[in-house]
């Protein structure tokens, strides 16, 4: 088992900054129309201007662990909102609504709402050199 916890802080950079990224190409995608998106989304309209935006923004803090726990809130609650408002009217279930994406991200943030940045997060190392014990960059047990 002491293994296994050795690898934990390793594992959780790698899923945070996966998911920060992934989220973040989604947001760029929609918001420039690149990346294999065909046009970009008209600017201030809602919901999917907003929604790219928070893509972009908030998988860009949470990839480079910066203020991880509040990102990654609300980026939980954007793709919550997408679920139930996109998706869930055309299926119960995220399979018959085309829904996935949506329901996986929200529960990426949520994991990383509840257990922190990690120790190789951006914020953290910046903790250890000001001397300061920020309360995101404690390690969850």
């Amino acid at each position: 088992m002491k293994t296994l916890a050795q690898g934990r802080e390793h594992v959780l950079a790698l899923f945070r900054i996966v998911v920060g990224f992934l989220f973040a190409c989604h947001g760029a995608a929609t918001l420039f129309g690149i990346l294999g998106k065909a046009k970009a989304a008209e600017f201030g309209v809602w919901p999917g201007w907003w929604a790219a935006a928070i893509q972009l923004v908030g998988g860009a803090l949470v990839a480079l662990g910066l203020g991880t726990r509040a990102a990654a809130f609300i980026c939980s609650g954007s793709m919550a909102y997408a679920y139930f408002v996109s998706h869930q009217p055309d299926g119960l279930l995220p399979i018959e609504n085309e829904g996935e994406a949506a329901a996986m991200f929200c529960w990426a943030f949520l994991l990383l709402v509840f257990f922190g940045p990690g120790r190789w997060a951006l914020g953290s190392v910046f903790a250890r050199r000001s001397g300061s014990v920020a309360t995101e960059a404690q390690p969850a047990h």
